[in-house]
């Protein structure tokens, strides 16, 4: 049985578009064994994920010892790494380690002392959405080459691992015929451009008067930060979850609404790998436009300014104003045509 360590040390979206390359591998070697190698804070992405077998923290590797940083990897006993994120480190120990076949891209000059099969591979100038990006790194292994983003999208899958906690189930017993469980989640901890509390406000507020409820996440951190905007749109949020959600609980919640409206940021991509409609708010601009980073599930969308570069936008993000000519009424009728979908649970 092979066994595959997987790395990939950034952010939560940036994870969950890395699994279809883990299910690309159950699909090329049925009997393998996955180990993801991430951040604690990825780690209920990659327990949630029916393709990964194994999580290797690299936050605890750090802290470890030289010596015993190369014994932890070499105990994983994998007879190839992937080096989705290219990581120096990561692929020093790999070398150190042992590992037979060490995958990495051509375009970082550590990847050459340290890997033994190099992938001509760039981000920042290819059309490729980032998840199909990511799949080249499994060409050495016998990949298909250009598999579609739908091919790709059917690969991204989660399912949540815990239930909802019980203080903080809201009641939705009562939900009736076409109404709609939304979440808003406004901020994206500078991972990508914001829409604008006025914005979120105003479709909360489109929202509860169209019979829906209304939900709203974020970090502890956030809600202090959202505090005024959640006092003066009270009245239309059924429920404020901000900081009372672990990522274990909030993958448990997310499983049992209908859809989420965000930035491209980590909870729109969980959404959409829930399997939940997940309305992803974008700009135009290059690239971080959703041709490289839209949400990928049998119910991922997005809206995006027709507006060809969003290059005056780049001197000043925060008022970006492809983002701010998204209107309300526009993600509010996206969102009417939605259907009620049924909760998923751990």
């Amino acid at each position: 049985m092979k066994t595959f360590l997987v790395s990939r040390t950034d952010a939560i979206g940036d994870v969950v578009l890395t699994l279809p390359v883990c299910g690309q591998l159950k699909q090329l070697f049925p009997e393998c064994h996955v180990v993801l190698l991430g951040r604690t804070y990825t780690q209920a992405v990659a327990e949630a994920c029916p393709w990964v077998d194994a999580f290797l923290n690299y936050d605890e590797l750090k802290q470890l010892a030289a010596k015993d940083q190369v014994e932890a990897v070499r105990a994983v006993q994998a007879d190839v790494v992937l080096h989705i994120f290219p990581n120096k480190h990561i692929a020093q120990l790999a070398q150190q380690a042992g590992i037979a076949l060490r995958i990495g891209t051509r375009n970082r000059w550590f990847h050459w002392l340290t890997c033994n099969r190099l992938i001509s591979l760039s981000r920042k100038n290819s059309p490729l959405h980032e998840a199909q990006l990511n799949m080249s790194l499994l060409q050495p292994l016998g990949a298909p080459k250009g598999m579609t983003l739908s091919e790709v999208a059917r690969l991204v899958q989660l399912l949540p691992t815990v239930p909802v906690p019980p203080s903080i189930q809201v009641p939705l017993a009562t939900q009736q015929l076409g109404q709609l469980r939304v979440i808003l989640h406004p901020r994206s901890r500078g991972s990508a451009r914001e829409w604008g509390l006025p914005n979120f406000g105003e479709l909360a507020k489109l929202l509860h008067q169209a019979g829906h409820y209304v939900f709203v996440t974020g970090t502890a951190a956030e809600g202090e930060e959202l505090r005024e905007w959640l006092q003066e749109y009270q009245p239309y949020i059924a429920a404020d979850l901000t900081g009372k959600l672990s990522l274990p609980e909030l993958l448990a919640f997310i499983a049992t609404t209908d859809g989420l409206v965000a930035g491209s940021t980590g909870p729109l991509h969980l959404a959409a790998a829930l399997g939940r409609y997940a309305l992803g708010l974008y700009p135009p601009i290059r690239p971080m436009h959703p041709g490289r980073w839209a949400p990928l599930g049998p119910h991922a969308e997005y809206i995006v300014f027709d507006k060809p570069g969003c290059e005056d936008c780049r001197s000043e993000p925060a008022a970006c104003s492809c983002m701010k000519a998204l209107s309300p009424v526009l993600a509010f009728t996206q969102i009417q045509g939605w259907q009620p979908l049924p909760s998923v649970a751990s």
